[in-house]
C-alpha cells in the first residue's frame, strides 16, 4: 500500500513509469503499467531485484518476459495495484482541496481583522493608536500578499501535477480500450459505446446500426501460412475498415477474426451501403508477403451481417441479430453482406 507516500513521492513515481517503459519499448498495457508502477514504488523488492537483473544483463522486455513478470509478481495482487493508483489520485485531489481551504481561511481571517480595525477607527483613536492601527493594517496586507503568493505558486505546481496525472490516466484509459494488435477499439470499448447508443435510442429514438464482420476461412489461412501472417491479415482488414468509416462510427475487434462496426444515426439501408463498401475494399487487393521471393496470399474476403436497432432492443439482442445475419452470409457462400 502507498498510503504513507507524500505528494512529492507519488508524483515522482507517476512521472517515472511511462518514460521508462517508452525507453525499454514496453507496450503501455494495464498489466505492464502495474509492473513498473510497483517497480518504482519499491514496495515489492523481489520484483525490483528481478527487473534490475534483467536490465543489467541487457535482456529485452519481450511480451513473454513482461507476461512472466506479471504472472510471477503482480497477478495475485492486481486488485491492490488498482487500489493504489486510486489512492495516489485521491492524495492529489485531497491536497488541492486542502490548499483551497487554506486560501479561504486566509481570506476570511483578513476580512475579520479589517472589520476589527474599522471598529477601532469608529472610537476616535489618538495619534499613537492611529499609527499603530495603520501599521497593523499594513502588516495584515503584507501577510495576505505573501500568503497568496505562496498559495498561487502551490496551486500552479499542483495544477501541473494534476494535468500530468490526468494525461497518464487518459493514456491508460485509451490502452485499456484498445486492441494491441490492430490498434482498433477492443470489445470492452465496443460494449460501453453500444450501451450509450441503447440509452440514446431509449431517450430520443435516435437510430443506430451494427455490422458484424468475420474474415472468411481465417482459421484455414492461419494453419497454412502461420500466425504471424495471420496477424498481418488482421491488421490489413482493420486498416481497411478504419479508412472506410468516418465521423462517430466505432470500429472494434470483437475477438479473434471477428470485428464490429457501430454506426450511430444510420438506418439499415445506410448501414448496408457501408458494409458493401467495407467488403469491396477488403476484397479488391491481392496480398503478398516477402520482399525478394514474394508469396501470393490471394484475395482476403469478409462476410458481414447487418442489423438496425428496434424498439425493445438491448445491446445483446442487436448483436445477436447482426450475428445471425453473419451466419446467413457464411451459408450463402461468404464474401457477401446479409441483413434482416
Amino acid at each position: 500500500m502507498h498510503n504513507n507516500q507524500n505528494l512529492e513521492q507519488t508524483s515522482h513515481i507517476l512521472h517515472l513509469v511511462l518514460p521508462k517503459m517508452s525507453e525499454l519499448a514496453i507496450p503501455v498495457t494495464p498489466e505492464n503499467y502495474a509492473i513498473w508502477f510497483d517497480y518504482f514504488a519499491e514496495t515489492n523488492l523481489n520484483l525490483k531485484r528481478a527487473i534490475d537483473g534483467l536490465i543489467a544483463n541487457d535482456v529485452k522486455f519481450t511480451p513473454e518476459v513482461n507476461l512472466g513478470l506479471y504472472n510471477r509478481f503482480i497477478e495475485e495482487r492486481s486488485p491492490e495495484i488498482i487500489e493504489n493508483v486510486q489512492i495516489e489520485t485521491q492524495i492529489l485531489i485531497n491536497s488541492l482541496v486542502h490548499k483551497i481551504e487554506q486560501l479561504g481561511e486566509g481570506t476570511a481571517n483578513f476580512s475579520g481583522n479589517l472589520s476589527e480595525f474599522n471598529q477601532k477607527l469608529q472610537s476616535n483613536p489618538n495619534s499613537d493608536e492611529l499609527t499603530l492601527l495603520v501599521m497593523s493594517i499594513a502588516a495584515e496586507v503584507e501577510q495576505v500578499i505573501a500568503s497568496n503568493r505562496h498559495m498561487s505558486e502551490s496551486l500552479v505546481s499542483l495544477s501541473d501535477e494534476i494535468a500530468n496525472l490526468k494525461s497518464e490516466m487518459d493514456n491508460l484509459s485509451k490502452v485499456a480500450m484498445t486492441d494491441e494488435l490492430t490498434s482498433l477499439n477492443n470489445r470492452r470499448a465496443y460494449e460501453l459505446f453500444a450501451a450509450e447508443q441503447m440509452t440514446k435510442f431509449t431517450d430520443t429514438q435516435t437510430v443506430c446500426s451494427l455490422l458484424m464482420i468475420d474474415i472468411d476461412n481465417f482459421k484455414q489461412f492461419n494453419e497454412t501460412f502461420g500466425h504471424l501472417i495471420g496477424d498481418k491479415v488482421l491488421a490489413y482488414v482493420a486498416l481497411a475498415m478504419k479508412h472506410t468509416v468516418k465521423g462517430d462510427d466505432l470500429v472494434a475487434r470483437y475477438g479473434g477474426e471477428e470485428f464490429v462496426v457501430m454506426l450511430p444515426n444510420a438506418k439499415l439501408t445506410d448501414a448496408v451501403n457501408v458494409a458493401e463498401k467495407i467488403r469491396e475494399r477488403i476484397s479488391l487487393k491481392q496480398l503478398s508477403i516477402g520482399k525478394e521471393k514474394k508469396q501470393n496470399l490471394g484475395h482476403i474476403t469478409v462476410s458481414i451481417g447487418v442489423a438496425s436497432i428496434q424498439t425493445g432492443d438491448d445491446a445483446d439482442t442487436l448483436l445477436a441479430r447482426a450475428d445471425e445475419q453473419l451466419y446467413v452470409a457464411k451459408r450463402a457462400g461468404k464474401n457477401c453482406v446479409k441483413y434482416a
